[in-house]
């Protein structure tokens, strides 16, 4: 009879055993929901791009800084800072659509002091997403620049 201090390793499931066949539906159905999670992903993006004005406007910017972010001559550090904090407000700004879209859905189109609340916030929430782009950007091209690593 095996005791506490036992240490057998983990038995596999017998092939064709029900452990086993759950084992599979289980790794089935998780990468299953990683690619219907993939497109739900893309069909938020089509969403945003389609009805949110602010979100084509800083996908715009992303488009032109990402690339500009890879040919500067800054370190990668500098480099996954910059392509990071553009991707960030690109993040807040779908976070902030989300959350106007619930706001007039559950307010139905009333004004409330608690619907403009959240809005408000989530507007500072991607005001503060900028600001801290801008800070970024400007940090780490005024390092390449002090190094002599940028010329104007």
């Amino acid at each position: 009879m095996p005791t506490s201090t036992d240490q057998s390793p983990p038995v596999a499931p017998v092939a064709g055993s029900r452990a086993a066949l759950a084992d599979k539906k289980v790794t089935v159905l998780g990468v299953k929901r990683i690619i219907n999670a993939f497109f739900y992903s893309m069909e938020g993006f089509g969403s945003a791009y389609k009805h949110e004005q602010a979100f084509r406007q800083e996908m715009l910017l992303a488009v032109i800084l990402v690339p500009v972010a890879l040919l500067l001559p800054v370190g990668w550090l500098g480099k996954a800072l910059m392509i990071g904090s553009v991707l960030l407000v690109l993040i807040v700004e779908l976070l902030n659509s989300a959350v106007e879209w619930c706001v007039d859905l559950a307010a139905e189109q009333q004004r409330h002091p608690f619907a403009k609340r959240a809005k408000d916030m989530g507007s500072a929430a991607v005001f503060l997403s900028v600001v801290n782009c801008l800070v970024v950007w400007v940090l780490v091209v005024a390092q390449a620049a002090a190094e002599g690593r940028l010329h104007w």
